[in-house]
């Protein structure tokens, strides 16, 4: 019998000065068995830095919506889908692979990915020449130390704020404050 996901509910406030975004999101993520608490937690972040293309990209007429992740290699951890359903920014969090990246590139107009783990740099050091050509691709790196400290701030049911101001996320909860600063790898 396979293991079925875990549900975690998380609230999160966001107010991004640097893009005057001001929203609240009440928002449903599904734990793949093999995904780790820093990795749900990363693709929080990774909503969070994001959030302000809603208005951006979609004027409020679009929606932020979880993949089916580690369930779906195909499928994105994180999308913003116009309400014409076609998803206008494409986000993965780890090191994706790059045939699926290029996929990516052709069925969206932006694509971003999060790198985290310790051996993030080998990971785009390795496939960096493979992914060059790829202009809507945007990847970004978080420091290892920083997303295994959100691990603290990860429940079933969390309440969560996220500012930002001057490019660096300070995401809190009644159990701490962490501060987020994401480096651009590529553009």
């Amino acid at each position: 019998m396979a293991i079925k996901s875990t549900i975690y509910k998380a609230q999160l406030h966001i107010a991004d000065i640097d893009h005057s975004y001001y929203e609240d999101h009440s928002l449903t993520l599904a734990r793949h068995p093999s995904e780790t608490d820093e990795r749900m937690m990363v693709r929080l972040v990774a909503l969070a830095l994001n959030a302000y293309r809603l208005q951006e990209i979609c004027k409020g007429d679009g929606s932020w919506v979880f993949g089916a992740g580690l369930s779906d290699p195909n499928d994105p951890d994180l999308y913003l889908l116009d309400f014409t359903s076609r998803k206008r920014v494409w986000i993965e969090v780890g090191q994706p692979e790059d045939k699926p990246l290029s996929k990516a590139c052709s069925q969206a107009d932006l694509v971003l990915v999060y790198a985290f783990n310790h051996a993030k740099e080998i990971w785009w050091n390795g496939i960096r020449n493979k992914l060059s050509r790829l202009q809507k691709l945007q990847v970004w790196g978080l420091p290892h130390e920083v997303t295994q400290s959100l691990v603290s701030l990860a429940e079933r049911s969390m309440n969560l704020q996220a500012t930002i101001q001057e490019q660096t996320l300070t995401l809190s909860s009644e159990r701490g404050s962490i501060e987020v600063q994401a480096s651009l790898m590529s553009t």
